[in-house]
């Protein structure tokens, strides 16, 4: 019998945690998949409606301190440039650079006190989209590995799939508008955190790409054309001038014939394996076209959201979620290589970052409520990191990972509240902090996932999803 260490822990009908982990464990860990989906929903103990998450990372690390944990009675070097205003929550401050979450702060929770020790970009980036840190040191580098720890999106498409007679046209977890760091610079900076790892890449994310004009664009900080806003799917573009109906009819021709290998590049036959085949099927169904026609919406909804490449994500994720998409991580990438990294300056905050961020967060949660969607949907916007209390001489701030600002919204969490505390300069958490492993457990918590889930590695050892993460269910008092 397969042994399971660790606390024993009771649930609604008496039986133990344990108990249930050792019933089966001469098979892969234990129960069939139907027996694992249903004791994982009962050890879950949550009867949450949620059904899809979408996830705002705005990579660099925003400034609590200009963002939603403003210090206007600190000294001029710690509480900065910008002036506070009121929200629709009592006593909570605002940056003037965010007037529209201000006047819907009535549907959102700040967490104020979140909080890790991995003061690193790409490791902090890696934590927050898996709730597990990074095997990497911090400067030992910055790029994907087989070794990294799955996303919560992959864990998300993961149980998805073991589902018996699952057969949703939509993939369970996307990633938009592009992979991060696709758009920095020459794309030579991708980042871990988004993709399956050691899960393997049946659990990537389906990726879609808008490409930038030139070296120097900045597509978030403009207003982008229909004609760059393809959001096609990464990797599976289509030769130029093929339209998806006749790539349809040009793949059953090469299903027939081994022909125009040349023409359809990486669509040849010899480039087909599960996964891509799977893409293939995915991209030229009608479900998935119709789900990623930016077009389809209306021009004052549009504008609402902002034209600019986040507002237009953010757009597109709710399309998604809409059309049954489980999990959608929307990217602010750091395009120029600081972005909301502020050490030079706060210029690019006040001009670009904030008003761009203020829009499409807004809309999102507006327009999610709206349609009713918002409480089956959970939002949460975060950086992988805060910065200095103190500002340096270019009045910029550096790296601070000990202290930062969450926003989130839906899934029956209530809005208009402030969870935790930050002390006097926005430096240190003064109760209740919460880590990213908590984070992931609230994550998988409101979808119904047990935190404690374990799946098997590539030698099919059963692995915890998440190691001492607590779901914060006082974000739903």
């Amino acid at each position: 019998m397969l042994n399971i260490y660790g606390a024993s822990r009771s649930v609604c009908d008496r039986v133990q945690r344990r108990q249930i982990l050792q019933a089966g464990g001469a098979g892969l860990f234990g129960l069939t998949v139907p027996q694992l989906l249903a004791a994982e929903s009962m050890l879950a103990g949550n009867t949450s409606k949620v059904k899809s998450v979408i996830f705002m990372l705005l990579f660099g690390g925003p400034s609590q301190l200009e963002t939603f944990d403003m210090k206007p009675d600190a000294p001029e070097q710690i509480r900065g440039p910008f002036k506070p205003i009121a929200s629709k929550t009592p006593g909570l401050l605002i940056s003037e650079h965010l007037p529209k979450m201000a006047a819907v702060s009535d549907k959102y929770c700040v967490i104020r006190s979140m909080s890790h020790s991995q003061n690193d970009h790409s490791g902090g980036g890696h934590y927050l989209q898996t709730g597990k840190r990074w095997h990497v040191p911090i400067g030992g580098g910055f790029s994907p590995t087989p070794k990294d720890w799955p996303s919560m999106g992959s864990i998300v498409d993961y149980i998805d799939q073991q589902r018996p007679n699952s057969k949703n046209s939509m993939p369970p977890y996307m990633v938009v508008p592009n992979s991060l760091g696709q758009l920095q610079e020459k794309g030579q900076y991708p980042r871990p955190g988004e993709h399956a790892g050691w899960m393997g890449p049946r659990y990537n994310p389906l990726t879609t790409q808008v490409k930038k004009r030139s070296l120097e664009d900045n597509p978030y900080w403009r207003e982008c054309t229909d004609e760059e806003l393809t959001f096609q799917i990464a990797d599976m573009r289509s030769p130029e001038g093929v339209s998806l109906d006749r790539l349809d009819r040009r793949r059953s021709l090469l299903d027939q014939f081994d022909i125009s290998r040349q023409q359809l590049d990486q669509f040849s036959a010899a480039s087909y394996d599960p996964f891509r085949e799977k893409a293939f099927s995915l991209m030229t169904s009608e479900r998935t076209r119709t789900a990623l026609n930016i077009r389809a919406e209306s021009t004052e909804l549009r504008d609402r959201y902002g034209r600019h490449l986040f507002g237009q994500s953010a757009l597109m994720a709710r399309r998604l979620v809409e059309a049954g998409v489980r999990y959608v991580t929307v990217h602010y990438d750091c395009v120029d290589g600081y972005s909301w990294d502020s050490h030079r300056n706060s210029d690019d905050v006040k001009k670009h970052l904030l008003p761009t961020f203020d829009q499409a967060c807004s809309a999102l949660i507006s327009d999610l409520d709206e349609r009713g969607l918002l409480d089956e949907t959970l939002v949460i916007a975060t950086g992988e990191m805060g910065r200095t209390p103190k500002a340096n001489a270019q009045w910029g701030r550096d790296h601070w990972s000990t202290l930062f600002s969450t926003v989130i919204a839906g899934g029956g969490i209530g809005g208009g509240k402030v969870y935790g505390a930050s002390d006097k300069d926005a430096a240190y958490s003064l109760d209740t902090p919460v880590s990213p492993e908590d984070l992931a457990a609230t994550v998988y918590y409101a979808m119904g996932i047990d935190h404690e889930l374990r799946v098997p590695n590539a030698e099919a050892r059963p692995i915890q999803i998440i190691d001492d993460g607590h779901p914060v269910t006082g974000l739903w008092s």
